[in-house]
């Protein structure tokens, strides 16, 4: 395999999706046994005045045929929409994930001979499954996953963001994960991912990752449409206000909040959490809309290094910020630091940020962008540098 993009996609994009950037050895090549862990994993709690419910959907776009599986018909997509929800404990537990989706992940690691598929599915999670909606209208968050990684693992700041008034519409696109678990039994892996592996050279590989932030954009309007069109996929869709729409995504996710906000005037905002810009910001920028990228610290990809941020930073038009997290990796952004050290597993040297301060800088500095952009509610944390925040980095290039 070459160098350059090839590397940075198939190595850090591809393999590096399970719980933590740990390295992907098995306990046995680690000279020790497997992490112990007898209490059940939990996801931190959220942190806003609104309890949290839950509920899933599965979607079908009968106007696109799956591009990486053509022959398997119409578009699908894997939904779990968070939202405000009275409290006092209606509903049932909201599932972490399928325990094939964390087997396959954790398997894409070499980690599945360390930490149990079942124990990573039964995290306990902070919504509830039928839980009343709270009253009154909130923003829409868009919420899309790193490449081959599922939406679950991005599951605590969906969950923080409806705790605080917004409903958060998390996606798994077929073909794109390590595994996401379909109606009927079935569970869709990663052709998306082959198709980077099968590429000849470092344009080809970027082709494919720009098709792949390009066709998240189609699939996150739809996802829109068909929570606030006239016959919505949602029961509970009066509660979104749809004249306040943002897209949020890690990594290639973080590219396709930018591609959607291109492609759908809707879309009022958008953060890219650590994600190269395979498509690129036109040099047109995005209508004066504003926009976040938040990454990794100089010296890490992409926050730090990549050409492509640089080069968005240029054109993005509208109100505008660059946050890097010192001691970060790409991962810091999602579930799996948290996660990890309740396992006991190895800190990535190269991303020490303990997870309690990955969670809470990232779910701060989200929210607080979602809050100014949608709410317009001033946030004085997105004025510069805090004291209380001493990891977050505001980048002048």
């Amino acid at each position: 395999m070459t160098t350059g993009i090839r590397r940075r996609t198939a190595v850090a994009a591809l393999t590096v999706l399970a719980l933590l950037g740990a390295p992907a050895v098995s306990a046995q090549a680690l000279g020790r046994p497997a992490p112990a862990h007898a209490a059940p994993l939990e996801l931190p709690r959220p942190t806003g005045p609104y309890a949290v419910g839950s509920q899933v959907l599965h979607l079908t776009d009968h106007d696109r045929a799956d591009p990486w599986v053509p022959e398997a018909g119409d578009r699908e997509l894997m939904v779990s929409v968070h939202y405000p929800a009275r409290s006092g404990g209606a509903g049932s537990p909201a599932a972490y994930m399928d325990t094939e989706e964390a087997r396959l992940m954790l398997a894409q690691r070499g980690l599945d001979g360390v930490v149990p598929a079942a124990t990573v599915a039964a995290t306990t999670t902070h919504a509830r499954t039928g839980a009343r909606p709270a009253p009154g209208r909130f923003p829409l968050v868009l919420l899309s996953p790193g490449f081959g990684t599922p939406r679950a693992t991005l599951t605590s700041l969906a969950e923080d963001l409806a705790s605080n008034g917004f409903v958060v519409a998390g996606v798994d696109h077929a073909y794109e994960t390590t595994g996401t678990a379909f109606p009927g039994g079935r569970i869709l892996t990663c052709a998306a991912c082959d198709a980077v592996e099968a590429a000849p050279d470092d344009a080809a590989s970027a082709a494919v990752l720009r098709s792949v932030s390009a066709g998240r954009a189609e699939d996150l309007g739809f996802v829109l449409d068909r929570l606030t069109g006239p016959r919505p996929a949602w029961n509970n869709s009066r509660m979104i206000d749809g004249r306040r729409v943002a897209a949020v995504g890690h990594s290639i996710g973080g590219n396709a909040a930018a591609s959607t906000m291109l492609a759908d005037p809707r879309v009022d905002a958008g953060v890219n959490m650590d994600g190269t810009f395979f498509d690129p910001v036109p040099a047109s920028g995005l209508g004066g809309r504003p926009f976040l990228m938040l990454g990794t610290d100089a010296g890490h990809h992409p926050g730090g290094e990549d050409a492509s941020w640089h080069e968005a930073w240029q054109r993005l038009d509208g109100w505008k910020r660059w946050l890097t997290v010192k001691d970060s990796g790409h991962f810091t952004f999602t579930d799996t630091p948290w996660l990890a050290e309740q396992f006991g597993l190895p800190v990535d040297p190269e991303a020490p940020l303990a997870g309690d301060r990955s969670t809470e800088i990232t779910r701060d500095y989200v929210a607080a962008f979602l809050d100014l952009a949608l709410k317009n509610r001033r946030q004085p944390l997105l004025d510069g540098p805090t004291g209380r925040n001493p990891e977050v980095v505001f980048q002048q290039p």
